[in-house]
């Protein structure tokens, strides 16, 4: 006896959440690297960044990029949120006496090893938009300048890195938004 099946297909009717990964990246990107540019010192503002829309947006959105079933904005943001969480660590836990400070080399190591997951997932991007090559490639780049700067010394790159960053955070804050007014339109205002 052959059964009749009926297929079924559901719209996917969620919210794109790669906006909210992008715009905490972004937005935390961009204050950071202010500081690392030397026009503020590292204070309590960077580190609530770090932890709540830097670290605790990009997390929402990983979850819900991994409810879409999309791998790379899951590993993304899962990523990059929890990067967040670990760079405030990284500053919190020697003020707190519960850890001993990084000295540079461990720092450049922390961020070379970010720069090589960051060009990997770089060259994943070259099968999404020119928007995303863009940010990804900027922030390679912001990971090794940093890297360089700390195990050197040099305050020059560090400062170079600063202004990069700033490039970078507001090309992710640019994406972002031209996701947000691009969906409520419902038609391509601003090209990514």
């Amino acid at each position: 006896m052959e059964e009749n099946k009926t297929l079924v297909a559901i719209d996917d009717l969620t919210a794109n959440p790669a906006p909210l990964g992008l715009l905490g990246f972004g937005l935390t990107t961009v204050l950071l690297n202010i500081h690392n540019a030397g026009l503020f010192p590292m204070n309590s503002m960077i580190l609530a960044m770090g932890i709540a829309y830097g670290g605790i947006a990009q997390i929402m959105a990983c979850a819900m990029e991994y409810k879409k079933g999309n791998t790379f904005g899951t590993v993304a943001f899962g990523s990059y949120g929890l990067f967040w969480w670990s760079f405030v660590l990284l500053l919190v836990l020697p003020k707190m006496n519960l850890a001993a400070a990084p000295d540079e080399l461990a720092v450049a190591s922390y961020l070379a090893m970010w720069g090589l997951f960051t060009l990997v997932m770089f060259i994943g991007t070259l099968k999404l938009s020119r928007g995303l090559q863009v940010i990804f490639g900027a922030l390679a780049i912001l990971f090794f300048l940093l890297a360089i700067g700390d195990v050197t010394g040099n305050a020059t790159i560090t400062l170079i890195a600063g202004y990069e960053g700033i490039f970078t955070g507001f090309a992710a804050v640019y994406v972002g938004l031209a996701q947000v007014l691009n969906e409520t339109y419902g038609r391509d205002l601003l090209p990514t």
